[in-house]
């Protein structure tokens, strides 16, 4: 348990940020999910728009700290590379 003030007040900040994180992984993962599922049904113009929508995301998720940079890179050069293997 924290003692010091600055202590305490570092516990609090680590809880927020940690709140904050957990909300934009989350958020991240369901617009992936939502990539995932498009790219299973097989629709190459639903997958792209989803791949759209979600290559943002994960690059400000990368910008926040929550990913790292080469991460969120990878993520998105995968489902491209997915996206456009569909029907092809």
């Amino acid at each position: 348990m924290a003692n010091t003030t600055s202590a305490k007040k570092a516990t609090r900040k680590i809880a927020r940020r940690t709140a904050i994180n957990t909300a934009r992984r989350s958020r991240v993962r369901s617009y992936l999910r939502k990539v995932e599922e498009a790219i299973a049904s097989g629709n190459k113009e639903e997958a792209a728009n989803a791949l759209k929508a979600a290559q943002p995301e994960l690059m400000r998720a990368a910008s926040k700290g929550v990913y790292h940079k080469n991460t969120a890179a990878r993520k998105v050069s995968r489902l491209a590379s997915r996206v456009k293997a569909i029907s092809a």
